[in-house]
Protein backbone atom coordinates (compact mmCIF):
# COMPACT_ATOMS: atom_id res chain seq x y z
CA UNK A 1 0.00 0.00 0.00
CA UNK A 2 3.04 2.30 0.58
CA UNK A 3 4.32 1.74 -2.75
CA UNK A 4 0.73 2.72 -4.26
CA UNK A 5 0.55 5.87 -2.11
CA UNK A 6 3.70 7.00 -3.32
CA UNK A 7 3.34 6.62 -6.67
CA UNK A 8 0.52 8.20 -6.30
CA UNK A 9 2.10 10.92 -4.77
CA UNK A 10 4.54 11.46 -7.36
CA UNK A 11 1.92 11.72 -9.90
CA UNK A 12 1.10 15.38 -8.17
CA UNK A 13 2.02 18.75 -8.80
CA UNK A 14 1.53 19.21 -4.69
CA UNK A 15 1.16 15.51 -2.95
CA UNK A 16 0.25 17.48 0.34
CA UNK A 17 -2.85 18.42 -1.23
CA UNK A 18 -4.29 14.92 -3.13
CA UNK A 19 -8.01 16.21 -3.51
CA UNK A 20 -6.78 19.55 -5.12
CA UNK A 21 -3.52 18.82 -6.54
CA UNK A 22 -3.04 19.09 -10.60
CA UNK A 23 -2.17 16.10 -11.60
CA UNK A 24 1.96 15.90 -13.14
CA UNK A 25 1.80 15.05 -17.01
CA UNK A 26 2.71 11.58 -18.12
CA UNK A 27 5.76 12.19 -19.32
CA UNK A 28 8.52 9.77 -22.05
CA UNK A 29 11.86 10.03 -21.34
CA UNK A 30 13.04 10.07 -24.74
CA UNK A 31 10.23 11.72 -26.26
CA UNK A 32 10.88 14.69 -23.36
CA UNK A 33 14.79 14.69 -23.97
CA UNK A 34 13.82 15.06 -27.62
CA UNK A 35 11.30 18.11 -27.16
CA UNK A 36 13.40 19.60 -24.38
CA UNK A 37 16.53 19.74 -27.35
CA UNK A 38 14.45 21.12 -29.88
CA UNK A 39 12.59 24.19 -28.11
CA UNK A 40 15.68 24.93 -26.18
CA UNK A 41 17.21 25.24 -29.90
CA UNK A 42 14.28 27.48 -30.89
CA UNK A 43 14.68 29.44 -27.99
CA UNK A 44 18.56 29.82 -27.95
CA UNK A 45 17.83 30.71 -32.16
CA UNK A 46 15.50 33.29 -31.30
CA UNK A 47 17.31 35.36 -28.65
CA UNK A 48 20.49 35.16 -30.85
CA UNK A 49 19.17 35.97 -34.13
CA UNK A 50 17.34 39.02 -32.64
CA UNK A 51 19.64 39.89 -30.37
CA UNK A 52 21.95 40.41 -33.57
CA UNK A 53 19.52 42.65 -35.33
CA UNK A 54 19.73 44.67 -32.04
CA UNK A 55 23.45 45.29 -31.61
CA UNK A 56 23.31 45.58 -35.68
CA UNK A 57 21.06 48.60 -35.95
CA UNK A 58 22.06 50.18 -32.13
CA UNK A 59 25.69 50.12 -32.89
CA UNK A 60 25.84 51.26 -36.77
CA UNK A 61 25.16 55.39 -37.43
CA UNK A 62 24.36 54.18 -41.01
CA UNK A 63 21.27 51.71 -39.94
CA UNK A 64 19.86 54.66 -37.87
CA UNK A 65 17.16 55.17 -40.58
CA UNK A 66 13.16 54.91 -39.52
CA UNK A 67 12.71 51.63 -41.34
CA UNK A 68 15.23 50.15 -39.11
CA UNK A 69 13.56 51.41 -35.96
CA UNK A 70 10.54 49.96 -36.70
CA UNK A 71 12.75 46.21 -37.10
CA UNK A 72 14.74 47.50 -33.74
CA UNK A 73 11.76 47.39 -31.97
CA UNK A 74 10.40 43.97 -33.78
CA UNK A 75 13.86 42.90 -33.04
CA UNK A 76 13.19 44.16 -29.04
CA UNK A 77 9.94 41.98 -28.63
CA UNK A 78 10.53 39.13 -30.45
CA UNK A 79 13.87 38.87 -28.14
CA UNK A 80 11.67 38.94 -24.93
CA UNK A 81 9.82 36.30 -26.76
CA UNK A 82 12.98 33.66 -27.21
CA UNK A 83 14.62 34.90 -23.34
CA UNK A 84 11.73 35.09 -21.10
CA UNK A 85 8.30 33.29 -22.72
CA UNK A 86 9.97 30.32 -24.21
CA UNK A 87 11.97 29.62 -21.42
CA UNK A 88 8.77 29.46 -19.16
CA UNK A 89 6.77 27.25 -21.69
CA UNK A 90 9.32 24.73 -21.57
CA UNK A 91 9.30 24.20 -17.95
CA UNK A 92 5.91 24.28 -18.28
CA UNK A 93 5.95 21.06 -20.76
CA UNK A 94 6.93 18.10 -18.50
CA UNK A 95 5.84 20.07 -15.09
CA UNK A 96 3.36 22.29 -13.10
CA UNK A 97 3.11 25.71 -12.49
CA UNK A 98 4.78 25.71 -8.50
CA UNK A 99 5.39 29.67 -8.68
CA UNK A 100 2.03 30.75 -7.38
CA UNK A 101 -0.83 32.68 -9.01
CA UNK A 102 0.90 36.38 -9.07
CA UNK A 103 3.97 34.88 -11.09
CA UNK A 104 1.40 32.74 -13.49
CA UNK A 105 -0.65 36.17 -14.15
CA UNK A 106 2.52 38.36 -14.63
CA UNK A 107 3.77 35.65 -17.00
CA UNK A 108 0.46 35.21 -18.96
CA UNK A 109 0.08 39.28 -19.09
CA UNK A 110 3.77 39.61 -20.10
CA UNK A 111 2.78 37.11 -22.83
CA UNK A 112 -0.02 38.99 -24.23
CA UNK A 113 1.93 42.79 -24.20
CA UNK A 114 4.92 41.03 -26.00
CA UNK A 115 2.49 39.18 -28.58
CA UNK A 116 0.42 41.77 -29.32
CA UNK A 117 3.41 43.98 -29.77
CA UNK A 118 5.04 42.01 -32.06
CA UNK A 119 2.22 42.29 -34.15
CA UNK A 120 1.69 45.47 -33.80
CA UNK A 121 5.60 46.54 -35.12
CA UNK A 122 4.57 44.44 -38.69
CA UNK A 123 1.97 46.35 -39.07
CA UNK A 124 3.71 49.41 -39.05
CA UNK A 125 6.50 47.76 -40.67
CA UNK A 126 4.04 47.37 -43.49
CA UNK A 127 2.63 51.39 -43.10
CA UNK A 128 6.18 52.41 -43.89
CA UNK A 129 7.13 50.17 -46.83
CA UNK A 130 3.49 51.22 -48.46
CA UNK A 131 4.17 54.61 -47.99
CA UNK A 132 8.08 54.24 -48.93
CA UNK A 133 6.68 52.71 -52.40
CA UNK A 134 3.35 54.68 -52.66
CA UNK A 135 5.25 58.23 -51.95
CA UNK A 136 8.85 58.02 -52.58
CA UNK A 137 9.57 61.84 -52.72
CA UNK A 138 7.32 62.66 -49.73
CA UNK A 139 8.27 59.56 -47.75
CA UNK A 140 12.07 61.27 -46.03
CA UNK A 141 9.23 64.23 -44.38
CA UNK A 142 6.45 61.55 -44.07
CA UNK A 143 8.01 59.39 -42.06
CA UNK A 144 10.88 60.40 -39.83
CA UNK A 145 12.56 59.32 -36.63
CA UNK A 146 10.89 61.06 -34.22
CA UNK A 147 7.57 60.15 -35.63
CA UNK A 148 8.58 56.38 -35.70
CA UNK A 149 9.88 56.83 -32.08
CA UNK A 150 6.53 58.05 -31.26
CA UNK A 151 4.68 55.57 -32.95
CA UNK A 152 6.54 52.76 -31.42
CA UNK A 153 6.07 53.91 -28.02
CA UNK A 154 2.45 54.31 -28.79
CA UNK A 155 2.55 50.97 -30.13
CA UNK A 156 4.30 49.30 -26.74
CA UNK A 157 2.26 51.70 -24.52
CA UNK A 158 -1.48 50.63 -26.23
CA UNK A 159 -0.22 47.00 -25.64
CA UNK A 160 0.15 47.29 -22.32
CA UNK A 161 -2.62 49.21 -21.48
CA UNK A 162 -5.08 47.41 -23.69
CA UNK A 163 -4.31 43.58 -22.68
CA UNK A 164 -4.24 45.59 -19.18
CA UNK A 165 -8.29 45.63 -20.01
CA UNK A 166 -8.51 42.42 -21.81
CA UNK A 167 -6.94 40.35 -18.74
CA UNK A 168 -8.83 42.86 -16.38
CA UNK A 169 -10.24 40.17 -14.75
CA UNK A 170 -7.71 37.27 -14.78
CA UNK A 171 -5.05 39.61 -13.04
CA UNK A 172 -7.48 40.67 -9.92
CA UNK A 173 -7.99 36.83 -9.68
CA UNK A 174 -5.19 34.89 -11.36
CA UNK A 175 -6.26 31.44 -9.97
CA UNK A 176 -10.40 31.81 -10.54
CA UNK A 177 -10.39 29.13 -13.32
CA UNK A 178 -7.80 27.27 -12.46
CA UNK A 179 -9.76 23.64 -12.24
CA UNK A 180 -6.31 22.25 -9.74
CA UNK A 181 -3.29 24.12 -7.85
CA UNK A 182 -0.52 23.45 -10.36
CA UNK A 183 -2.50 25.27 -13.44
CA UNK A 184 -1.66 28.47 -15.35
CA UNK A 185 -4.45 29.33 -17.50
CA UNK A 186 -5.36 32.74 -18.77
CA UNK A 187 -9.38 32.65 -19.39
CA UNK A 188 -11.29 35.60 -20.57
CA UNK A 189 -14.68 36.47 -21.55
CA UNK A 190 -16.04 35.50 -24.79
CA UNK A 191 -16.62 39.02 -25.67
CA UNK A 192 -13.19 40.25 -24.34
CA UNK A 193 -11.94 37.24 -26.52
CA UNK A 194 -13.72 38.28 -29.42
CA UNK A 195 -12.43 41.50 -29.44
CA UNK A 196 -8.72 40.03 -29.18
CA UNK A 197 -9.55 38.02 -32.19
CA UNK A 198 -10.21 41.21 -34.06
CA UNK A 199 -7.78 43.02 -33.26
CA UNK A 200 -4.26 41.07 -32.63
CA UNK A 201 -5.87 38.85 -35.41
CA UNK A 202 -8.46 39.80 -38.16
CA UNK A 203 -7.45 43.48 -38.14
CA UNK A 204 -3.67 43.24 -38.51
CA UNK A 205 -4.06 40.50 -41.40
CA UNK A 206 -6.41 42.54 -43.01
CA UNK A 207 -3.92 45.88 -42.71
CA UNK A 208 -1.07 44.16 -44.17
CA UNK A 209 -2.37 41.94 -46.92
CA UNK A 210 -4.60 45.41 -48.28
CA UNK A 211 -0.91 47.51 -48.10
CA UNK A 212 1.17 44.75 -49.14
CA UNK A 213 -0.90 44.37 -52.28
CA UNK A 214 -1.01 47.98 -52.73
CA UNK A 215 3.04 47.49 -52.80
CA UNK A 216 2.86 45.00 -55.17
CA UNK A 217 0.68 46.96 -57.53
CA UNK A 218 3.07 49.90 -57.58
CA UNK A 219 6.43 47.88 -57.82
CA UNK A 220 4.83 46.08 -60.97
CA UNK A 221 3.69 48.95 -62.61
CA UNK A 222 6.80 50.60 -61.71
CA UNK A 223 8.67 47.30 -63.61
CA UNK A 224 6.29 48.16 -66.23
CA UNK A 225 7.04 51.40 -66.40
CA UNK A 226 10.97 51.14 -66.59
CA UNK A 227 10.37 48.27 -69.52
CA UNK A 228 8.62 50.76 -71.94
CA UNK A 229 11.10 53.44 -71.10
CA UNK A 230 13.95 50.82 -71.65
CA UNK A 231 12.64 49.69 -74.68
CA UNK A 232 11.99 53.15 -76.02
CA UNK A 233 16.10 53.18 -76.48
CA UNK A 234 16.61 49.80 -77.57
CA UNK A 235 17.04 48.00 -74.68
CA UNK A 236 14.35 46.50 -73.89
CA UNK A 237 16.04 42.38 -73.94
CA UNK A 238 18.81 43.60 -71.94
CA UNK A 239 16.60 45.55 -69.05
CA UNK A 240 13.50 43.43 -69.45
CA UNK A 241 14.93 40.60 -67.40
CA UNK A 242 15.69 42.54 -64.67
CA UNK A 243 12.32 44.33 -64.69
CA UNK A 244 10.77 40.73 -64.48
CA UNK A 245 13.28 39.91 -61.92
CA UNK A 246 11.99 43.09 -59.61
CA UNK A 247 8.09 41.58 -60.32
CA UNK A 248 9.32 38.04 -59.10
CA UNK A 249 10.87 39.64 -55.92
CA UNK A 250 7.93 41.82 -55.37
CA UNK A 251 5.73 38.95 -55.15
CA UNK A 252 8.42 36.79 -53.63
CA UNK A 253 8.98 39.20 -50.64
CA UNK A 254 4.56 39.85 -50.45
CA UNK A 255 4.08 35.93 -50.11
CA UNK A 256 6.49 35.09 -47.76
CA UNK A 257 5.22 37.60 -45.22
CA UNK A 258 1.47 37.01 -45.81
CA UNK A 259 1.82 33.09 -45.51
CA UNK A 260 5.04 33.06 -42.78
CA UNK A 261 2.28 35.58 -40.71
CA UNK A 262 -1.13 33.38 -41.53
CA UNK A 263 0.65 30.02 -40.72
CA UNK A 264 2.07 31.42 -37.06
CA UNK A 265 -0.68 32.85 -36.59
CA UNK A 266 -3.58 30.59 -37.66
CA UNK A 267 -3.01 27.46 -35.31
CA UNK A 268 -3.29 29.73 -32.20
CA UNK A 269 -6.20 31.92 -32.80
CA UNK A 270 -8.42 28.94 -34.81
CA UNK A 271 -10.03 27.44 -31.42
CA UNK A 272 -11.22 31.26 -30.98
CA UNK A 273 -12.44 31.63 -34.74
CA UNK A 274 -14.57 28.60 -34.58
CA UNK A 275 -15.79 29.54 -30.80
CA UNK A 276 -14.28 26.76 -29.15
CA UNK A 277 -12.42 27.22 -25.74
CA UNK A 278 -8.99 26.68 -26.35
CA UNK A 279 -8.29 25.09 -23.10
CA UNK A 280 -10.44 21.95 -24.06
CA UNK A 281 -8.11 20.56 -26.63
CA UNK A 282 -4.45 20.72 -24.42
CA UNK A 283 -2.60 19.61 -26.76
CA UNK A 284 -3.39 21.55 -29.95
CA UNK A 285 -3.26 24.81 -27.83
CA UNK A 286 0.15 24.02 -26.98
CA UNK A 287 1.05 23.47 -30.36
CA UNK A 288 -0.74 26.57 -31.41
CA UNK A 289 1.13 28.65 -29.07
CA UNK A 290 4.76 27.34 -29.75
CA UNK A 291 4.31 28.26 -33.72
CA UNK A 292 2.71 31.99 -32.75
CA UNK A 293 6.35 31.67 -30.76
CA UNK A 294 8.24 30.18 -33.94
CA UNK A 295 7.45 33.46 -35.88
CA UNK A 296 9.65 35.19 -33.76
CA UNK A 297 12.88 33.22 -34.80
CA UNK A 298 11.68 33.34 -38.45
CA UNK A 299 10.52 37.28 -38.38
CA UNK A 300 14.78 38.17 -38.52
CA UNK A 301 15.01 36.02 -41.16
CA UNK A 302 12.18 37.68 -43.17
CA UNK A 303 13.03 41.11 -42.40
CA UNK A 304 16.82 41.20 -41.66
CA UNK A 305 18.28 38.52 -43.69
CA UNK A 306 17.14 39.85 -46.63
CA UNK A 307 19.01 42.89 -46.28
CA UNK A 308 22.93 43.09 -47.28
CA UNK A 309 24.27 45.08 -44.14
CA UNK A 310 22.67 42.27 -41.73
CA UNK A 311 25.31 40.17 -43.00
CA UNK A 312 28.03 42.50 -43.00
CA UNK A 313 27.21 43.52 -39.39
CA UNK A 314 26.80 40.23 -38.52
CA UNK A 315 30.27 40.01 -39.70
CA UNK A 316 31.77 42.78 -37.50
CA UNK A 317 29.63 41.85 -34.82
CA UNK A 318 30.98 37.77 -34.78
CA UNK A 319 34.62 39.05 -35.41
CA UNK A 320 34.27 41.45 -32.57
CA UNK A 321 35.41 44.06 -34.65
CA UNK A 322 32.61 46.62 -33.20
CA UNK A 323 34.97 46.44 -30.04
CA UNK A 324 37.11 48.67 -32.55
CA UNK A 325 37.25 52.67 -32.04
CA UNK A 326 34.90 54.40 -34.47
CA UNK A 327 33.41 51.16 -35.47
CA UNK A 328 30.23 52.61 -34.92
CA UNK A 329 30.88 54.52 -38.74
CA UNK A 330 31.70 51.85 -40.56
CA UNK A 331 30.57 51.70 -43.78
CA UNK A 332 27.88 48.91 -43.61
CA UNK A 333 25.43 50.03 -46.27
Amino acid sequence: MSITETTGQAELCFPQLVNTSCKMPLQHHAETMFTYVLLCGISSLTVALNLLVIISISHFRQLHTPTNLLLLSLAVSDFLVGLLLMPVRILLIGSCWFMGSFACGLFQYASYIITSSSVGNMVLISVDRYVAINDPLCYPTKVTPQRVKFCVGLCWACSVSYNGLILNDFLKHPDTHNSCYGECLAVVSNIAGTVDVMLTFIAPITVIIVLYMRVFVVAVSQARAMRSHIAAVSLQRSVGGIAKKSERKAAKTLGVVVVVFLMCFCPYFYPSLLSQDASATVTFSVFGVWILYCNSCLNPLIYAFFYPWFRKSIKLIVTFQILQQDSSDANIL
